[in-house]
């Protein structure tokens, strides 16, 4: 059993830190002059990687460092320039008081995202469905994977809380394609039958797995194309060194499900708490 300390959620929150940077850097690398930004605040940090963009979001609050208002207010301005609301994911493991801060600068609550992990090593891999292989993603062929994990996200599932939260194509497109780039980052592709059905990513910081970017086509689903990428991740993580390996899924959804049936447990929740600009 993987106990939900203080520590485990500190050195999560900074893992998720450290991959928000770098896909800031790689945002920045890629699209020159148009405001990227990556700033500290209270131990945790700010980014802005485009308008609408998923990764504009203050993540990390709440471990070690008190909140500073002026720090806050100067990036409210930032976002504000930029003409986006500011997006705080909060964890529920991390300093009350900055809920508080928040709520009474009128941020508003907009919903929950759930933080599972799992001890590592995993053991080892059991076979896959026959006809099913998995592999890491060579540079000619991102552009594969890009395809297929971004139409994989423009269909949901639909079990669990609905997000709220929706996004361009070209858009997820470009962020996926910013976070590929980012150092450490490494995606995978699964193909049925010499067909390509699903893709994911892995980032490895600080003994943290961070297993992220999974999705499936909506013709091969429920045949065990994300159990295979999950599993295959794992193994790699452990072979790595990572004792702890993580996903961040949607309130009772199909990849929580997926993912607890392989022996990930809840550790803790973000709640989402948005100002507009």
């Amino acid at each position: 059993m993987l106990f939900a300390s203080t520590s485990l959620a500190a050195r999560i929150e900074r893992a998720e830190c450290r991959l928000l940077a770098d896909s800031a850097a790689a945002a920045a690398r890629r699209h020159p002059g148009t405001g990227v930004f990556a700033t500290p605040l209270a131990g945790g940090i700010a980014t802005f990687t485009a308008v609408g963009s998923p990764l504009n979001k203050v993540a990390g609050l709440g471990f070690g460092e008190p909140l500073d208002e002026p720090g806050l207010a100067a990036v409210e301005r930032a976002y504000a320039e930029r003409g986006v609301p500011v997006r705080a994911e909060v964890a529920s493991l991390g300093d009350p008081a900055v809920v508080r801060v928040l709520t009474g600068r009128g941020y508003r609550l907009e919903g929950f995202e759930n933080v599972l992990g799992r001890s590592l090593p995993a053991g080892r891999v059991a076979p896959f469905p026959e006809g099913l292989a998995i592999a890491p993603v060579p540079v000619e062929e991102l552009g594969t994977w890009l395809d297929v994990v971004v139409t994989g996200f423009a269909s949901p599932d639909g079990q669990g809380v609905v997000s709220g939260e929706s996004y361009p194509r070209d858009l997820v497109e470009s962020v996926m394609a910013d976070m590929a780039s980012a150092e450490g980052f490494c995606c995978y592709l699964a193909r049925r039958h010499g067909v390509p059905s699903g893709g994911a990513s892995l980032r490895l910081s600080e003994g943290v797995a961070h297993l992220c970017g999974a999705a499936t086509l909506p013709a091969h689903r429920r045949q065990g194309v994300q159990s295979a990428l999950l599993a295959a991740r794992l193994e790699i993580a452990a072979s790595a060194g990572c004792d702890v390996a993580v996903v961040i899924t949607e309130p009772g959804s199909k990849s929580q499900e997926n993912v607890q049936r392989q022996g990930f447990e809840m550790l803790y929740t973000r709640a989402v708490l948005v100002r507009e600009a």
